[in-house]
């Protein structure tokens, strides 16, 4: 008997290796992909104690005084560190609510064009603008905004808008919107184009408008989707653009456009505070790591659709 338990765990052992051989070739394509993920994303992640220290040049990351929470206590303690926290919540949260709902409404309009030349055309035009470099947006905002010249500016007034504080965030979430939403549709409309046509056909013989078809059938069948892509959407909410806030930025809008990202960019590089700088970065992100776990563990009792 022993040995025939014994012969039959040895052949289970080996038709689990054999399995797992079949499957190498998957395993040496993800290898790539895994090796770039760990060399830029996980080693880089050993300067993180230079936030705990005082950084010295002679002595490297590990080589400072260790100072604990010296820099997280004068981040919080910084004069500046509520308007920065604010100004990055509501540039965030703005690009987070807007770029979720746009995406999904092109896709459901989309979806619902009967010609497909018609389909491609409009699909095609709407995110071809994701392929537009921010330097080059930046550029075409400060053109059409300017005041004297600007097809824009002339009709808003003798002011430059993009001086204005209290019109920055608007500017910035609609310009996010134009440029993304269009690519940012492609998932969804992948989402619609797997339902059965079968359930339009039963929806539209029991009298169902478009309006029905998308409440009923549409939005059930991306719903999933959207929360999965929400739930990720959490994890950066407080990581607002550098780079396109950088270049937006001037004197008169720096009290609205000053966000964590340019002043750990003034502190860290521009000013020389390592240190400062990494503590900071790191505070940026571990809140946005409580932001999706909050998300996910709600998302996954209400709806039961979780990335986790």
């Amino acid at each position: 008997m022993k040995t025939t338990v014994a012969a039959s765990s040895q052949h289970s052992k080996t038709s689990e290796l054999l399995r797992k051989l079949r499957r190498w070739q998957l395993v040496a394509m993800a290898l790539p992909a895994m090796g770039f993920v760990a060399l830029f994303s996980y080693v880089p992640m050993y300067g993180i104690q230079l936030a705990f220290r005082e950084f010295s040049p002679t002595k490297g990351l590990t080589g400072g005084t260790f100072v604990r929470m010296k820099y997280f206590k004068q981040f919080f303690e910084s004069p500046i560190f509520l308007n920065v926290i604010a100004n990055t919540f509501r540039i965030s949260l703005g690009t987070l609510v807007l770029g979720f709902f746009a995406p999904i409404i092109l896709a459901l309009l989309i979806n619902q064009i009967g010609s497909m030349k018609v389909k491609s055309f409009v699909q095609t035009i709407t995110y071809m603008p994701h392929f537009i470099a921010t330097v080059v947006i930046v550029s075409m905002l400060n053109i059409f905004l300017d005041p004297q010249t600007g097809m824009i500016g002339r009709f808003m007034g003798s002011s430059n808008i993009l001086a204005n504080p209290d019109a920055f965030a608007p500017v910035y979430w609609l310009s996010e919107i134009w440029q993304h939403a269009g690519w940012n549709a492609i998932i969804y409309l992948a989402a619609l184009s797997a339902v059965d046509m079968s359930l339009y056909e039963a929806a539209k013989m029991d009298g169902a408008g478009r309006l029905q078809l998308i409440r009923y059938v549409d939005l059930p069948t991306i719903m999933p989707t959207c929360v999965i892509l929400l739930i990720m959407n959490m994890g950066s909410v407080l990581s607002v653009g550098f780079e396109k806030v950088w270049l937006m930025q001037n004197a008169m809008n720096l009290p609205a456009s000053e966000v964590i990202s340019t002043f750990t960019y003034r502190i860290g590089i521009q000013g020389y505070q390592f240190s400062y700088g990494t503590a900071i970065g790191l505070f940026n992100t571990a809140i946005n790591f409580v932001f999706l776990i909050v998300a996910n563990v709600i998302s996954k009792r209400v709806s039961d659709t979780s990335i986790f």
